[in-house]
């Protein structure tokens, strides 16, 4: 049997450890969260993952690819919790106006994550970009849909819809602007005191459903 030369320190020092993908990952979604994807370029997120860019195309394909793997990942793990909040027992207009009140503390709880993360994706000026946000978006704004459709009558469900997505969006928008979390809080208890007449009473429809909008 061969005995192999032992390894020099200096050899054992110089080795890289193996790149963590699903690190890469996350490091890439703090970057494309706080900036956008338009902002962020290759040097700079091989930088801040400690790689040179053909690692970067070996790891992920390309970086739409790893976008979208940061969208989904932001959508599994970080995004605005649809799925408890309209859960919650009450009023449809309590609830709407509890998921109000939540988004707007959701979105201000990190000074380098503020908004939504899919949200503000929706408008890279990347038309792939931004189709694929659109599409990691539906998933929410279709919870919202079916949520309000089960409580409103048919007349009024998608006003009722178009309103919530809107008022999802601006409450993102703001808190990316940096406006403070008590401004956008007491802004979400105003926008959910119109809930109570739009479920009081039905209203007639007009104008067309606005397309997808995350959550």
């Amino acid at each position: 049997m061969t005995n192999r030369p032992k390894e020099t320190k200096k050899a054992a020092r110089q080795r890289r450890p193996a790149f963590d993908r699903e690190q890469g990952v996350e490091v890439a979604q703090a970057l494309f969260h706080a900036r956008g994807y338009d902002a962020v370029g290759i040097a700079e997120l091989t930088q801040a993952m400690g790689i040179v860019p053909p690692s970067l195309y070996a790891a992920y394909g390309s970086k739409l690819a790893l976008f979208e793997r940061t969208l989904h990942s932001y959508a599994a793990t970080y995004a605005l919790p649809l799925e408890q909040v309209l859960t919650v027992p009450g009023s449809p207009s309590e609830v709407l106006t509890n998921l109000f009140v939540t988004a707007a503390r959701h979105y201000t709880r990190d000074p380098e994550r503020r908004g939504c993360m899919v949200t503000e994706a929706m408008r890279a000026d990347d038309p792939q970009a931004a189709a694929i946000a659109s599409s990691v978006a539906a998933k929410g704004s279709d919870a919202i849909r079916a949520y309000i459709a089960e409580h409103a009558s048919p007349g009024d469900a998608d006003r009722i819809t178009d309103y919530v997505l809107v008022t999802l969006r601006g409450l993102s928008s703001y808190a990316c602007l940096g406006h403070p979390q008590e401004k956008l809080v007491e802004c979400a208890k105003v926008a959910g005191r119109a809930l109570d007449a739009e479920f009081a009473s039905p209203q007639p429809v007009s104008g067309a459903s606005l397309g997808n909008e995350p959550a």
